[in-house]
């Protein structure tokens, strides 16, 4: 007796949900000016947009690390520790320290002041082709390149970290595989950009190779004095080889201007630009404008008085 109410009742069931659904489907088409309208508005607005965002262009250099990125050190690290050195073979690698290094404030910092980088960092307002950069004339006076000072007599130059961060935000530096590396720098100006890049590559490596230099010069002078200071041949000969092997690094550093990164493929002016893509953003807002006046209406649909009766 029960079983046949059952049946009966699962059969109205399925019935009820394809008439919710052809019943959505009909509120949509009654509402399909309110999803046309806010589709072509939101369209019209992303490529409004689309259209006000700059052109941002991106230089980049392929470059290779010869040795491998592998430290130095080898058979010598043995010896260096009875006499109190590190050569640096048990810690990272040179060239990761040099990409950690290249994202460093004081590194980035003296860069940016050799190059007189910080106008084109923190003082443009545009950039036109053809013109080039379009300076803040209330901060910076472009046509001597100094910054202008305010009523107090206080110069309006930027602090070492707002230049410092700017440059960071639009370097990139990826591993490309086989101890390769894409180095890239984004910016409005295309030259600028080309020549961020290729000066960046011969002072990271100019830094790396004073910093081993240094290094390498204090650790023969260390172990000249402890041959002084011991008659012992054993240890002796272990002095003469550990100076053996850091002046040979001297002299490989001497000869290398390219020590930590080899340019494989250098940077050249972009001509089209990276960023933004204007279609992209076009065919995003477009599709959220037709989302939410899909959403609207079924929500007006929802709490219309028919439909209200319908669930009651």
């Amino acid at each position: 007796m029960d079983s046949a109410p059952e049946g009966h009742t699962g059969g109205r069931n399925e019935v009820d949900d394809r008439v919710d659904v052809k019943a959505i489907f009909a509120d949509l088409w009654r509402g399909k000016w309110i999803i046309i309208g806010l589709t072509v508005i939101a369209a019209v607005a992303g490529m409004f947009y689309a259209k006000q965002q700059p052109d941002l262009y991106t230089a980049r250099a392929l470059l290779v690390a010869p040795g491998g990125g592998d430290s130095s050190g080898g058979n010598l690290q043995g010896l260096a520790g009875l006499a109190g050195l590190e050569l640096g073979g048990g810690g990272a690698s040179t060239t990761a320290i040099a990409q950690e290094i290249l994202k460093s404030g004081p590194f980035l910092t003296a860069f940016i002041n050799r190059h007189d980088y910080a106008p084109e960092l923190v003082a443009t307002t545009g950039y036109t082709p053809g013109d080039g950069f379009e300076y803040d004339a209330e901060r910076f006076n472009a046509a001597d390149r100094t910054w202008r000072r305010n009523d107090q007599g206080q110069s309006l130059e930027p602090a070492d970290r707002t230049a410092v961060g700017r440059l960071r935000g639009g370097l990139r530096m990826r591993s490309a595989g086989a101890g390769m590396f894409n180095l890239s720098f984004q910016s409005l100006s295309p030259a600028f950009a080309q020549d961020v890049v290729q000066n960046l590559v011969p002072a990271l490596n100019d830094h790396m190779r004073q910093k081993d230099l240094a290094k390498a010069q204090r650790s023969v002078a260390y172990l000249e004095d402890k041959i002084e200071e011991t008659s012992i041949t054993g240890m002796r000969q272990v002095f003469f080889q550990l100076i053996e092997s850091e002046t040979r690094k001297i002299m490989l550093a001497n000869a290398n201007p390219e020590y930590v990164f080899e340019t494989i493929d250098p940077a050249v002016e972009p001509r089209s630009p990276s960023l933004p893509n204007r279609q992209l953003i076009a065919m995003v807002a477009t599709l959220s404008g037709a989302l939410l006046g899909v959403l609207i209406v079924i929500m007006l649909s929802f709490f219309r008085p028919s439909r209200q009766s319908k669930l009651g």
